[in-house]
């Protein structure tokens, strides 16, 4: 071996003994966060929430490599949004168990560590989910007029064999939450099992809460990685008028169950014309807020399904409205409040097929809840596979679809693009009906008329508000450089 050969040799040992030194740093800076982190979660029951807050901005400090100048925006974030107060919420209204998983399992492992997975696959033009929905079974106890699930066949459920498959990915290559839907998920019989086979992932379900008796909850309790997502649609009044008489009593039986146990759980609303001067209120909050929820979402009513109603869409007025009146919770209230169409923004537009995805009981591959249509099966491929067909690349070439990021969806806010990409991708409806919307002409017409009122009333909204986001993306990196390498 000639010289220039021996100095080749130990130019490759000397990178590998770098790199794994750089490897060995980080692992051990995490480590040393986790321990960091589990001595502050077990101070967090004996804390004011000024002192939480100022714990969580030292922990900052000392492991983003930012002085306490540079983080003054953190503190001041967590002072005046709401955050402190969330924190603080939760350290009373959740056991040990549950507040270390979801610190621990979603937000710093979740959220942040695999981020470095995320965007390894982003760079080489692939990519991960934040979220997996994962819809087991379509069975369902409950009949709720325009639900977006009640299209699906009932027949077929995935098998868990399966469903441990997708999780086992999902966490390889970086997702940092496993979101259960149905149906009624907890029909799906394996349920319980599949949580337990993955403490170290953190899963979101959203049920309909009639199934949650004590014997479920005390299981639930005892895995500690599930937060819940309750469905109602305003008070009694509203919520057994769409899903059936005394279900509201049912719902209000489960939250003070779970609060008893010290499970986090919110509340889902389905928004429709008819609710949304109901659940966009002062008194509706308060009151979920007196239950013990410490999260909201709310979804739009989608044109969905055979023969959708256009006559549920919230109009324009009332979808403004919404977007008003989360953003005064946020500033007002200890609630985390999730608006899917209005924090648009927040991740830069349309999330289809990017940040998300969603997986059917028949195992076709959705970009969104709302996008009833598939290219892939699961069971066919693998989770990367399906992430990266040319149906979900065409998605995120396109993505956003408006400037104006109040207007993300390509169903009602930019309905051309679901018309061009249907004409264009051998993609298929997952049921019968789902592309009622696109080939109906007069609901064509009806979904355009209401896209240009939206455009209309969004656009001053949009201008206003456009330059108030990089205060939000100066505090997302801070905590992403947490965990940095």
């Amino acid at each position: 071996m000639g010289y220039q050969e021996v100095l080749q040799v130990v130019r490759e040992r000397e990178k590998i003994r770098q790199r794994l030194t750089g490897l060995l740093l980080l692992k051990f800076k995490q480590a040393l966060m986790l321990y960091s982190l589990k001595l502050i979660l077990a101070l967090f029951p004996a804390l004011s929430k000024e002192n939480i807050i100022k714990l969580i901005t030292w922990y900052a400090v000392l492991f983003s490599g930012k002085s306490p100048q540079h983080l003054q925006a953190l503190a001041e974030f967590l002072t005046t949004s709401g955050f402190g107060d969330i924190a603080f919420r939760m350290s009373r209204l959740i056991s040990r168990k549950a507040l270390d998983r979801f610190a621990i399992s979603f937000l710093m492992d979740g959220l942040i560590v695999r981020e470095e997975k995320r965007l390894k696959e982003d760079l080489e033009g692939r990519a991960v989910p934040y979220s997996l929905l994962i819809s087991p079974t379509a069975k369902c106890n409950l009949r709720c007029r325009g639900c977006y699930a009640a299209n699906y066949s009932v027949k077929d459920e995935l098998p868990l064999e399966l469903v441990d498959r997708v999780v086992r990915e999902a966490h390889e290559l970086g997702v940092a939450l496993i979101t259960i839907l149905g149906g009624e998920p907890f029909i799906w019989k394996p349920l319980l099992d599949l949580l337990g086979r993955y403490p170290y992932m953190y899963f979101l379900i959203f049920t309909n809460a009639t199934l949650l008796d004590r014997e479920c909850i005390g299981r639930l309790k005892k895995l500690g990685n599930v937060f819940l997502a309750l469905s109602i649609e305003g008070f009694e009044q509203e919520t057994d008028a769409r899903r059936g008489p005394g279900i509201f009593a049912k719902v209000m039986a489960a939250m003070d169950r779970l609060r008893e146990a010290g499970i986090p759980f919110g509340y889902s609303v389905t928004v429709t014309r008819q609710n949304e001067p109901v659940i966009a209120s002062d008194a509706f909050v308060d009151f979920m807020i007196s239950k013990g929820a410490l999260m909201g979402w709310m979804f739009l009513c989608m044109p969905v399904g055979g023969n959708p109603d256009l006559e549920l869409l919230p109009t324009p007025e009332q979808r403004v409205h919404m977007l008003k009146f989360v953003q005064r919770v946020r500033e007002t209230r200890p609630i985390f409040m999730i608006d899917f169409w209005n924090d648009a923004p927040y991740v830069g537009g349309c999330i289809a097929g990017k940040y998300y995805a969603h997986i059917t009981p028949q195992g076709w591959v959705e970009p969104c809840i709302f996008t009833h249509f598939y290219q892939d099966n699961i069971k066919d491929k693998s989770l990367r596979e399906v992430m990266n067909s040319e149906f979900f690349r065409e998605l995120r070439r396109r993505q956003p679809y408006n400037e104006n990021l109040y207007l993300p969806c390509m169903w009602i806010d930019n309905p051309e693009v679901s018309r061009e990409i249907y004409q264009r991708l051998p993609i298929k409806p997952s049921h019968q009906g789902a592309d009622d919307i696109l080939r109906q002409e007069e609901l064509r017409q009806g979904i355009d008329a209401y896209c240009a009122k939206v455009r209309q009333a969004y656009r001053p909204v949009w201008e206003q508000d456009k330059y108030e986001m990089e205060n939000f993306y100066k505090i997302k990196e801070t905590v992403l450089r947490l965990f940095a390498s």
